[in-house]
């Protein structure tokens, strides 16, 4: 809450005096200065009223301008919008003694403090997880950070990371004003250049997270491999490697489009990434016996079937490999609820979150009403292999759909699975019986 707003001019008369260790401002006590940016100084304080000790953020007097000002009441009414638990909660502001006030919750110290010592790989894919979940939150709401940096990353006990500084972050649906804006040692090309974007913090993302992991920051002109690279690869599998190549493409388009898509493909290889590096950080301590068994049959399935089913997610039960065609866990019989999949379709069913094109009228995954055409052009895709059997449509069909989505009737043919002569004997349908243990395409038991 916003209090006792004064005027810019009554603050550039009454703010000139510096800030000073013990001095009081309203209920808070300054104990000691933290840091110090362009724009404000943070400062430990004890609130005196609730006995707890706060970072509080003020801004230098000579920065606000009324302009400034404006833009600083509309920061502070975004960052009480946002309500997630890797986001640090704003406690209050307002204005004391001709000082903007800004408090926080007192964290024991940055990201960028904790990279100086020497970290576990299990607490760097936490912190990763973490420090995603929130911008994908924030990406969500149309808002971009714009200045993601270790020292914008906040640690709590417990391993608990949470994400500050919302300051120069604009919504995406206005105009951004954030030309130049953001530290340069973590600014994407295009942002330097005045036109940030999710993607620019997708990039952001993949620099905090490759010094993370390898202890060196890529630097311009961003060459792959960057400084560092073989260090990264000890400790990451492939997979956790090609997320952060992806994410430090110097073209914008071929990057994760937000960071809820980086964190849905992080969510993918999490289990991957974790279990060898597991291997690897025990390897002096005991016998290496190889990767867990279940990661071994998964790979083989991938290896053999993979293509075939046109795999996109895991399993949240049991990490195994699923389809968008699936409503069940072929691995544990779990529902498609517990599945993590991201589509490689423009668009999603907002029923059973399964992708859709454009010029679909209906979806293929899921019984339901027509929709509105994202398009009215017809699209050409190879996934198309057959027709469907409703001779007034003769619409094109991909493997494993239920419906047509041109007509919507109910496909009548048995789909096999290639390079497998098994059939589920509840459905007909193709199965595997070298690695299911339950028929994804009606969830009866193989």
């Amino acid at each position: 809450m916003v209090s006792n707003r004064p005027t810019a001019t009554w603050i550039f008369d009454c703010c000139t005096w510096m800030i000073k260790s013990r001095q009081k401002l309203g209920k808070y006590q300054i104990e000691k200065k933290l840091g110090e940016g362009g724009f404000a100084g943070v400062y430990r304080a004890l609130d005196t009223i609730e006995g707890v000790r706060v970072a509080l953020k003020i801004p230098y007097s000579q920065t606000l301008s009324s302009d400034v000002l404006e833009e600083c009441l509309k920061e502070v009414r975004m960052m009480a919008s946002l309500d997630h638990p890797n986001i640090l909660t704003l406690k209050n502001a307002e204005f004391i003694e001709g000082h903007f006030v800004l408090a926080f919750p007192l964290a024991e110290q940055t990201l960028g403090d904790r990279i100086t010592k020497r970290m576990s790989i299990a607490q760097g894919i936490s912190y990763t997880e973490q420090m995603l979940e929130a911008v994908s939150y924030a990406h969500e709401r149309r808002i971009i950070h714009c200045d993601l940096k270790p020292e914008n990353m906040v640690l709590f006990p417990e391993g608990d990371l949470r994400l500050t500084d919302f300051g120069i972050a604009k919504i995406a649906m206005r105009t951004l004003r954030a030309s130049g804006s953001g530290t340069v040692g973590y600014i994407a090309p295009e942002q330097a250049m005045g036109r940030p974007s999710f993607r620019s913090d997708v990039f952001s993302l993949g620099l905090v997270l490759y010094r993370v992991f390898s202890g060196k920051l890529p630097e311009w002109p961003f060459t792959w491999p960057p400084p560092n690279y073989r260090a990264l690869c000890e400790r990451v599998s492939p997979e956790f490697v090609e997320m952060l190549r992806r994410s430090l493409q110097m073209e914008p388009q071929r990057r994760y489009r937000n960071a809820t898509q980086m964190l849905s493909a992080f969510r993918r290889l999490k289990p991957r990434a974790i279990l060898n590096n597991e291997a690897t950080a025990n390897a002096g301590k005991k016998k290496k016996t190889g990767r867990d068994w279940r990661t071994l049959r998964y790979q083989q399935f991938l290896r053999s079937y993979g293509k075939a089913v046109d795999v996109n997610g895991f399993c949240k039960k049991c990490n195994g490999p699923v389809a968008e065609s699936m409503i069940a866990c072929p691995w544990c019989s779990s529902d498609r609820d517990q599945q993590v999949r991201e589509t490689r379709f423009p668009q999603v069913c907002p029923r059973c979150d399964g992708g859709m094109k454009l010029d679909w009228s209906f979806c293929p995954w899921c019984d339901g009403a027509e929709f509105e055409l994202g398009s009215t052009r017809s699209f050409t895709d190879k996934r198309y292999t057959t027709t469907c059997e409703n001779e007034a449509c003769g619409g094109s069909l991909m493997p494993f759909m239920r419906y047509c989505p041109w007509c919507q009737s109910a496909v009548q043919r048995s789909w096999k699975l290639p390079r497998s002569k098994d059939k589920c004997q509840s459905c007909d349908w193709g199965v595997t019986r070298e690695f299911w243990s339950c028929c994804p395409w009606c969830a009866t038991d193989i």
